[in-house]
């Protein structure tokens, strides 16, 4: 799958797109742990979603710390993707 970096959806930046799957991956830092930042973050994931893409969000420790489970959730999400209408399985 490819992936773009910074790229934009509408009014916003993702940190990583795959159009594709519809995927955004977004990294975010301790900013995003304050309460005003997780309203705006809130606001920007249910615009995406609400135009079909879907938003993983990753802690920027999560992936100093744990690189390979980052990659086993993204690949899950891109797996869920590829699955017929339908399967739920």
């Amino acid at each position: 799958m490819k992936f773009f970096r910074q790229y934009s959806v509408g009014p916003y930046i993702v940190d990583f797109y795959c159009p594709k799957q519809k995927l955004a991956i977004e990294l975010d830092g301790c900013q995003h742990g304050e309460e005003e930042k997780q309203q705006y973050d809130k606001y920007r994931s249910d615009y995406l979603a609400a135009n079909g893409i879907d938003v993983v969000r990753f802690w920027n420790n999560e992936i100093m710390e744990n690189m390979s489970g980052v990659l086993e959730r993204i690949a899950e999400k891109l797996t869920a993707h590829d699955r017929p209408f339908g399967d739920m399985d």
